[in-house]
C-alpha cells in the first residue's frame, strides 16, 4: 500500500544527504588557504629583506645595461652610460664605508704610544707597583727593559716590534739571559692580550731582570768580533 511511496522517500532522503554536493564559498576557500601558506614553516628558506633589495637591485642594473644595450645608441654612448652608472655605484659605497683606514702598527705592538725613554717606563712602574697595580706595573717594566737595550744599541730600534721578538732578539745578543727574558715577554702577553692578572712577584723577577741587564755585555758574533780584533 506504502510500499511505493516509502521507496521513493527514502530514496529521496539518501539522495539529499549524499549525492548533493556541499558548496563552498571561495573567499572564505581562499582565505584559509593564505592563512595555511602564511604559516612559518612554509617560509623558512625564503631570503631576508636584505637579499631580497639586492635582488631587486641587481635586476634593475640588468634591466638597465639591457636597455642600453637595445636602445641602438652608439657603442661609445653605450660604455659612457655604463661608466656613469659604475662611478655612481663606487661613489656611493664610498660614501656608505668611509675613507679605508690603514693600520700603522700591529695590535700587538708592544709600544702603544710615542717613543719615551727607558728611565720614564721605569718611573711609570714603580707608580703602579706602588699603587699594587700589576698588570700595568708589568707592562711598563717591559717596555722600560726594551727600550734600555735600545738605548744601549743592543737592539736596533724597531716601531711595531713585539715583546716576544725583542726578547728573541734580546737573547740573541745576550744569551745568558735568553730565557729570563723569553719568560718576561711571556708575562707581559699574558696581561696584556691573554686576560691574566699578574702578581708582586711577577713584578719583581721582571724588576731584577732589568737591573741585572744595565750591567750586562751583548756577546759578539763570529763576524763582528773578528773584526774587532
Amino acid at each position: 500500500m506504502f510500499g511505493t511511496g516509502g521507496t521513493a522517500s527514502v530514496w529521496l532522503t539518501a539522495r539529499t544527504s549524499d549525492d548533493i554536493p556541499v558548496d563552498t564559498s571561495r573567499v572564505p576557500a581562499r582565505e584559509a588557504a593564505e592563512d595555511e601558506l602564511s604559516k612559518p614553516m612554509y617560509h623558512e628558506n625564503d631570503p631576508n629583506l636584505l637579499q631580497r633589495a639586492m635582488d631587486r637591485f641587481w635586476e634593475w642594473i640588468g634591466d638597465l645595461f639591457n636597455s642600453v644595450a637595445g636602445s641602438g645608441v652608439t657603442s661609445p654612448v653605450g660604455l659612457a652610460v655604463i661608466a656613469l652608472i659604475v662611478a655612481a655605484l663606487g661613489a656611493a659605497l664610498w660614501w656608505r664605508l668611509g675613507t679605508p683606514r690603514r693600520t700603522t702598527r700591529p695590535k700587538d705592538a708592544l709600544f702603544e704610544s710615542g717613543p719615551r725613554g727607558a728611565a720614564e717606563h721605569r718611573a711609570n712602574a714603580e707608580e703602579h707597583a706602588a699603587a699594587e697595580r700589576w698588570n700595568q706595573a708589568v707592562q711598563e717594566r717591559m717596555r722600560a727593559v726594551v727600550r734600555s737595550l735600545e738605548e744601549r744599541t743592543v737592539l736596533d730600534p724597531r716601531p711595531g716590534r713585539t715583546a716576544d721578538e725583542a726578547a728573541a732578539d734580546a737573547g740573541r745578543s745576550l744569551p745568558e739571559h735568553a730565557i729570563a727574558l723569553r719568560a718576561a715577554a711571556r708575562s707581559f702577553d699574558d696581561v696584556t692580550y691573554g686576560g691574566r692578572s699578574a702578581d708582586r712577584g711577577t713584578y719583581l723577577r721582571l724588576r731584577e731582570l732589568d737591573l741585572g741587564l744595565e750591567n750586562s755585555k751583548p756577546q759578539l758574533s763570529g763576524a763582528t768580533q773578528g773584526a774587532a780584533e
